[in-house]
């Protein structure tokens, strides 16, 4: 794997976003969200979830390819729901992961869980754009941002009633959080590289703010590991290819959830 390859992920989105805006101006995004408050809190949820898990619906992803091509939004993420999952990652890009903006439109009016959009954010139109599709909370990547740069996009996010999560991967992100942060992802996997190691969450664990909600995130394919991680504080664990890579991933996820128990 190209060890640049989070360059040119934000040098494409970085085009995306752009002739995205031609087709639907910041205008009329501002016209058409609202200030009202998410239906569902990610942070309330992992709060009060048996499992912690985030099941996450992807197609594809830079280093393993297409995972499930034809994955369908309209069932996946309900299934995800009927199996235990506390909230739901739903990946919006296109070029690398193989989503879009309306995999959420779908899975919205089927599911009542928390939605987390998963892109790579950098700018108030993709703030907006999550507003308008109706997810709760979006995803902020330390490894892409400035601190200044993260806080003002959560700063913003909280004004249009977004959860905000900040993803970090090593000891020096840790400047990163701010007061509108709301839950911490440790990413296991390094994206510059995109080589997992689950032991990042063990060794990050100590060093974060022990009132803050924290999940771990890649990696984690056994209820073993699970096990290990809430050990070490956490609170939520994100689960995408583990499920996807399944002829059902709603079955899967009930499953694993099963497997934890035992």
């Amino acid at each position: 794997m190209n060890d640049n390859i989070l360059k040119q992920i934000i040098a494409n989105k970085q085009i995306e976003i752009a002739n995205q805006e031609k087709a639907v101006p910041i205008s009329f995004l501002e016209n058409i969200v609202n200030d009202t408050k998410p239906a569902y809190s990610l942070k309330q949820y992992l709060q009060t979830s048996p499992t912690g898990i985030i099941a996450e619906f992807k197609r594809r992803s830079p280093s393993k390819g297409w995972i499930c091509q034809y994955a369908d939004a309209s069932n996946i993420p309900a299934s995800y729901q009927q199996a235990g999952a506390a909230a739901l990652s739903i990946l919006t890009d296109e070029t690398y992961f193989g989503g879009n903006v309306k995999d959420i439109c779908i899975a919205r009016p089927n599911v009542s869980l928390p939605i987390l959009r998963k892109d790579f954010i950098f700018s108030r139109y993709q703030l907006l754009q999550t507003k308008a599709i109706h997810a709760d909370a979006v995803l902020l990547i330390a490894a892409m941002l400035t601190p200044q740069t993260c806080r003002t996009l959560a700063h913003y996010a909280h004004e249009l009633h977004l959860e905000v999560l900040l993803e970090l991967h090593n000891e020096q992100e840790l400047d990163y959080l701010n007061e509108y942060i709301d839950v911490i992802g440790i990413n296991n996997r390094d994206l510059k590289t995109f080589h997992t190691d689950v032991g990042h969450s063990l060794r990050l664990a100590e060093q974060l703010p022990q009132d803050i909600i924290r999940i771990s995130e890649s990696g984690i394919s056994t209820p073993n590991v699970i096990r290990k991680l809430r050990e070490a504080g956490f609170n939520g664990f994100l689960i995408g290819e583990t499920f996807m890579k399944t002829t059902n991933p709603g079955e899967t996820l009930k499953q694993f959830i099963q497997d934890i128990a035992l």
